[in-house]
């Protein structure tokens, strides 16, 4: 087995620091077998956040060397152990304690999106009937599992802080699961535009590399929302209507 340096970062929203740890990596160990190794033997008080273990549950994000990933499905094989592997919470969101952050804010985003509204049922027995193709559309989205990966390396929620004006793409794409629901009747654009921020988003693409899921949310959800919201806010056609309808 070879021996493998942790830099794992240990303090609160006040101060803290990095401290080294030592671990034996075995076949097959993941980061967060690692973290729980130190948690167990060497630093019984470290604060970490998990649940599943499997890729499921998005609860053991976290950034390692520097990369938003999640510790329980980062092999130890794909790290150079010649060098000291850092770990620390995600940085986008406000910190509790050693590896957990405060991912709140993310809740509370959601609960301002307008929930589904569907159609009146297409039958008396209170049924519907709807394209294939319409529901694979929104399905890739459903995917997701609320690591806020994505959330983390946005540079709008990252650099700015602007947790209150944008919503981001995690929450975006709950946006487009609904909007693109072939059932739902409810219009989002105002919202979307006004309160949830999209204008802030320039495309980079970066929410998409970090998510566990190979969620296509820039090119599938964020663009066409975004086209949603300049048909309905600036196309001129659309607008002219709107003047002669009042």
């Amino acid at each position: 087995m070879a021996q493998a340096t942790f830099r794992i970062w240990r303090g609160d929203s006040q101060n803290g620091s990095f401290q080294d740890y030592n671990v034996e990596s075995a076949p097959g160990m993941v980061v967060l077998d690692a973290v729980h190794d130190i948690q167990g033997s060497q630093a019984p008080d470290l604060a970490v956040r998990w649940n599943c273990k499997a890729g499921r549950c998005g609860s053991c994000s976290a950034e390692i060397n520097g990369n938003p990933k999640l510790m329980c499905m980062t092999r130890m094989s794909t790290l150079d152990l010649s060098q000291p592997i850092t770990v620390e919470p995600m940085r986008a969101f406000p910190l509790v304690r050693d590896l957990v952050a405060h991912v709140g804010s993310n809740y509370r985003a959601k609960k301002s999106i307008r929930p589904f509204k569907p159609r009146p049922p297409d039958f008396p027995d209170g049924t519907w009937r709807m394209h294939q193709r319409d529901v694979d559309r929104v399905q890739e989205f459903r995917k997701c599992i609320e690591c806020f990966l994505c959330q983390d390396v946005c540079h709008v929620l990252r650099n700015h802080g602007l947790h209150e004006q944008f919503i981001g793409p995690r929450l975006f794409v709950y946006s487009a699961a609904l909007e693109m629901h072939p059932l739902d009747t409810e219009s989002r654009a105002g919202a979307l535009k006004h309160s949830h921020g999209i204008g802030f988003c320039n495309i980079t693409k970066c929410c998409t590399k970090v998510c566990p899921e190979e969620i296509t949310i820039t090119d599938n959800a964020i663009i066409p929302l975004k086209e949603r919201v300049v048909d309905e806010y600036y196309d001129p056609i659309r607008r002219l209507f709107r003047v002669f309808t009042g």
